[in-house]
């Protein structure tokens, strides 16, 4: 076992903590990316960025948690870059650059789950019990 995060963890877990902070400072940044049908954007963008940074932290101090719960997160993630790759190409006031972005959002998080779930490598072993 390593005793120390992988670059990959390392810049994941920087990242988790970025945008978690920007979910909670600037929520109009990321209330876009949730389906129209869900109620509650507001509430849920927090949430989502409470457990970006519980995350982030959790990836960082190799909690043995943290690489599932991780890999979890950037799956409803991906979820939100799907739903927005297709609002925007179906926005009639979309540039095409905007929506090559959005697109290119969705393959990004399949690398992102995996070094989520290599992290467990290199997680801290559950104690012992008595």
């Amino acid at each position: 076992m390593t005793t120390h995060s992988p670059i990959g963890t390392k810049i994941l877990a920087g990242s988790f903590l970025v945008s978690g902070i920007i979910h909670l400072i600037k929520p109009s940044v990321f209330e876009p990316l949730l389906p129209k049908a869900l109620p509650a954007h507001r509430e849920i963008n927090y949430a989502s960025g409470v457990a970006e940074i519980a995350c982030g932290v959790g990836l960082l101090t190799r909690a043995r948690w943290a690489p599932v719960a991780s890999a979890t997160l950037l799956f409803g993630i991906w979820a939100g870059n799907w739903q927005y790759a297709i609002t925007v190409q179906n926005s009639s006031r979309a540039s095409t650059p905007h929506k090559i972005a959005a697109w290119a959002r969705v393959p990004m998080q399949l690398p992102l789950i995996r070094i989520a779930l290599k992290a467990r490598a290199s997680a801290q072993p559950s104690l012992p019990s008595d």
